[in-house]
C-alpha cells in the first residue's frame, strides 16, 4: 500500500531563510558552444546550455589521463618518484609540450604538474605509454573509466585531446568528472590543480587558467583549445564550505572563457543557496517493519542530502515520504525503501531514494507467525 508522509515543519527549522522569495534572475548571457553550473555538494545543475551536446574537449582530455594516473598512485601501483623515459614519439608531439628530451628520465611528481599545469602534451604521451605501454592501449583504459564513471556521451581517440571526428564529449560528461576527480582524489587536486606555474628544464610556463589570478576561491580545473573545439575551460571554486564547478566549451577567445565562467561561479553563489536538509545515516523516518528481528526500521540517505533553490526560496520548500508499505524482513542497509519527495510552490523539485539504514533480519517462526497475524488487521 503507498504512503505518503509530510515532513513540513523540520524541514523548515532546518532550511536557512532568506528575505526575498522573488523569481530568480536569469543566468548571464554566455557565448559559448555548450556551458554548465554545477553545484557539488547537491550535485544539482544549476544552469545550462547545449550540455549534452557533443563537442571536441580538446586538452580537457587530460582530466580523465589525470584521472587514471590519480588511481594507479593511489593503488600503489606507482610512486610520485617513480622516473619515465620519454619515448621519441612523446619528445616530438606538437602543441603545449614541457619540452622533454627523447631519452630524458622524468620523475612523475613532475609529469603530473606539467600535464595539468602546463597542458602538456609530451607528459601525457608519457604517462601513457608509462601506465599502458602504448597511447593506444592507454586510450582503451580511458574509455573503459569514462563508461565506469558515467560518462555516456564520451569518447576518446587519443591522451592528448588532439582534435578528431570521433574524440568527443559534452559539457556535462566533462563536469562530472571533473567532480570526480576532485571528490576521489582531494590531495591529489589540492597539489596540483591551484599551482599557477611549473618550471623544467629552465622554462617557467604559468598555468593558463587565468582565474586562479583573477579570484582567490577559484582552485582549479582546466584549460583547453584546438582551433575546432575552441576556448574551453572548467573552473572549480569553494566559498565556505559550498563548491560549485562551471564549464565552458567553444568560447571565441581565452579571455572569453575565463569571464564566462567566471560569471557562471559568480552567479551560483550570489542567487542559489545549498540547503543540507539530512546528515549521512540521519532518520528520516521510523517505520514499522513486520517478519522482523526488530519491529520499526530507519530509513533516510546514506550520503549528506542538500538541495540548492534560488535565495529566498529555501522556506517555500516541503517534502514528502512516498512508500510502498508493509515493510517486511529481511531488510539490507542500503536497499531502497521508498522516495523523498520535493516541490517548491507546489511543483516538484525532485524525488530522491531513501535507503533502509539498518539490516533486519527474519525473526523466528513465533514472531512472523505473530506478525502474520498482525497483517492480516491492517
Amino acid at each position: 500500500m503507498k504512503k505518503i508522509i509530510a515532513l513540513f515543519a523540520s524541514l523548515l527549522a532546518m532550511a536557512s531563510v532568506h528575505a526575498n522569495p522573488g523569481l530568480p534572475p536569469p543566468p548571464p548571457r554566455i557565448e559559448a558552444k555548450a556551458w554548465l553550473l554545477l553545484d557539488v555538494s547537491s550535485g544539482q545543475v544549476l544552469a545550462g546550455q547545449n550540455e549534452n551536446r557533443r563537442l571536441a574537449p580538446a586538452s580537457l582530455t587530460k582530466l580523465m589521463v589525470a584521472y587514471l594516473v590519480f588511481d594507479a598512485l593511489k593503488n600503489g601501483k606507482i610512486d610520485l618518484d617513480q622516473r619515465y623515459p620519454v619515448s621519441d614519439q612523446a619528445s616530438k608531439v606538437e602543441g603545449s609540450r614541457m619540452f622533454a628530451r627523447s631519452g630524458q628520465s622524468i620523475r612523475v611528481d613532475d609529469l603530473i604538474s606539467a600535464l595539468i599545469i602546463q597542458s602538456a602534451n609530451d607528459a601525457a604521451l608519457t604517462l601513457a605509454e608509462a601506465l599502458a605501454g602504448s597511447e593506444e592501449a592507454f586510450v582503451g583504459r580511458m574509455n573503459e573509466q569514462a563508461r565506469r564513471l558515467g560518462l555516456a556521451n564520451t569518447r576518446f581517440r587519443n591522451a592528448t585531446g588532439f582534435s578528431h571526428p570521433e574524440h568527443l564529449s559534452t559539457a556535462q560528461d566533462m563536469t562530472r568528472l571533473a567532480r570526480l576527480l576532485i571528490d576521489h582524489f582531494p590531495e591529489a587536486y589540492q597539489r596540483y590543480f591551484s599551482r599557477r606555474e611549473f618550471s623544467f628544464n629552465g622554462l617557467v610556463q604559468q598555468n593558463r587558467n587565468r582565474l586562479l589570478w583573477m579570484d582567490p576561491e577559484v582552485d582549479g580545473v582546466k584549460t583547453g583549445h584546438t582551433q575546432e573545439a575552441g576556448y574551453c575551460l572548467i573552473a572549480s571554486a569553494e566559498r565556505g564550505k559550498r563548491r560549485l564547478i562551471s564549464t565552458v566549451m567553444g568560447a571565441r577567445s581565452d579571455a572569453d572563457r575565463a569571464m564566462y565562467a567566471q560569471k557562471l561561479l559568480n552567479y551560483g553563489f550570489m542567487e542559489t543557496d545549498s540547503v543540507r536538509f539530512y546528515r549521512a545515516g540521519q532518520a528520516v523516518a521510523t517505520l514499522p517493519v513486520y517478519k522482523g528481528s526488530q519491529s520499526e526500521l530507519k530509513i533516510g540517505f546514506l550520503n549528506d542530502f542538500s538541495l540548492t533553490v534560488h535565495k529566498g526560496a529555501a522556506n517555500r520548500l516541503r517534502a514528502q515520504i512516498i512508500t510502498r508499505q508493509p515493510f517486511i524482513a529481511p531488510v539490507s542497509k542500503g536497499q531502497t525503501m521508498g522516495t523523498l519527495r520535493m516541490t517548491l510552490d507546489g511543483k516538484v523539485v525532485g524525488d530522491f531514494p531513501l535507503r533502509a539504514l539498518e539490516n533486519v533480519s527474519i525473526a523466528g517462526w513465533f514472531g512472523r507467525l505473530w506478525d502474520g497475524v498482525r497483517l492480516l488487521w491492517k
